[in-house]
């Protein structure tokens, strides 16, 4: 009676867990062997391959009389309790699964978890390095087995069961029923090490230390990539679409943390600097790489590009920016003082004028008015050998 309520209790909690949204019994993959044993000889059964992802099994053994049969199988009664929360039908459906097992024969069993140990067992008749031993006899048996107990580890593919017939006179039917239990996200393939692997990549990254929230980031980065693909699909692409794949994540996960708009103002500042050290080159490089690596710009990333190409004397790119900038805020003025110098080099005198008396009486910043920045960018201007006959026609406008 005391077998028959352990059997009760473990089952009913196992069937609590079946109905679980992370995962699901697997009735396609499940063992169903059934085995004649002569009087005291010794078989081993092993169990179908378990699915990826298996993160416990139920199985359960039976004894049977030469004629007698099991009233239902196992999978059949797992997936039959339409509320494993309700108490009534959950008991239920437990002592019907224990109860309908009939027969008086029994037998020894043990579980390996290789064929090596399992072959010598039925050799030799020593279950010494079974995970488990059932030394007791019985007619009837059933267990939980999880994810790291001492028979079953993530990822393994098989168990090896043992049974030794308890009967010296007669034969014995044995029935082996194993159904496994996958779990939705193990069931990608994405182990932790291989989790770990995939973060190193990012690890590399010249701006990673910069990260503000690198947990944050990490977390997202992960997300991107685990969500997209299993770890098997993954492991299966080029090399160049794997890095395409990378890029990808990585961009949007910069985007999702926020991270993005950390490393503008990191990258801005340090762009800044190089401007004001006449190293404009090397600004524009600054701002490129942080483009590149986000996927993103800011109206103040433009700015930064205008006023470099512009000293650079390359026209095109550095209205190129400004316009591109003016569509993120069109009511930048340090933009539209930048379209009115080129405006001015380019011998569009107008389009220049017609900025300079729009925004004249309006400041750059708190503290800068509109002609006061002119006069300053006038000043860089001729010191990067920027033509300087048309300032006098701009500043008069000013005056």
């Amino acid at each position: 009676m005391k077998y028959i309520f352990r059997t009760i209790i473990l089952l009913f909690s196992t069937l609590l867990f079946s109905q679980s949204k992370d995962g699901y019994w697997d009735n396609m993959r499940t063992t169903n062997e059934t085995i004649l044993l002569k009087a005291g000889e010794r078989k081993a059964i092993k169990s179908a391959d378990f699915p990826e992802g298996t993160t416990e099994i139920v199985c359960r053994v039976t004894v049977l009389d030469e004629n007698q049969k099991i009233a239902s199988s196992l999978v059949s009664l797992l997936k039959a309790i339409p509320d494993p929360y309700g108490i009534g039908q959950g008991s239920a459906g437990a002592v019907f699964l224990a109860s309908t097992i009939s027969g008086d024969d029994k037998c020894k069993y043990a579980i390996f978890k290789n064929a090596t140990t399992a072959t010598n067992a039925v050799g030799s008749g020593d279950f010494n390095q079974a995970c488990f031993y059932q030394k007791e006899p019985l007619s009837k048996d059933a267990k939980l087995l999880k994810d790291k107990s001492a028979c079953f580890t993530a990822g393994m593919q098989n168990l090896w069961f043992v049974f030794e017939s308890d009967n010296w006179l007669m034969k014995q039917k044995i029935v082996l029923e194993i159904v496994p239990w996958v779990n939705y996200k193990a069931s990608r393939g994405w182990t932790n090490d291989a989790k770990k692997q995939l973060l190193i990549t990012n690890e590399k990254l010249s701006y990673f230390a910069d990260l503000q929230n690198k947990d944050v980031f990490q977390s997202s980065f992960l997300e991107q990539i685990t969500n997209q693909y299993k770890y098997s699909e993954f492991n299966q692409l080029l090399e160049i679409e794997k890095k395409a794949a990378l890029e990808k994540a990585t961009k949007e996960a910069l985007k999702k943390s926020g991270e993005d708009k950390v490393l503008m103002m990191k990258s801005n500042d340090a762009a800044t600097i190089q401007f004001l050290n006449r190293n404009y080159s090397k600004a524009i490089q600054i701002i490129d790489n942080q483009i590149q690596s986000t996927g993103e710009f800011s109206d103040v990333n433009c700015l930064i590009l205008s006023k470099c190409y512009l000293h650079l004397k390359q026209f095109d790119k550095a209205e190129k920016y400004i316009l591109l900038g003016l569509e993120k805020d069109k009511t930048e003025t340090s933009l539209q003082l930048q379209l009115a110098h080129v405006y001015m080099f380019t011998d569009n005198m107008k389009e220049a004028k017609a900025l300079h008396e729009k925004y004249k009486n309006q400041n750059i910043t708190d503290e800068e008015s509109w002609k006061t920045q002119t006069q300053k960018d006038f000043e860089s201007f001729e010191k990067s050998g920027l033509p300087t006959d048309k300032f006098k026609k701009i500043l008069r406008i000013l005056d």
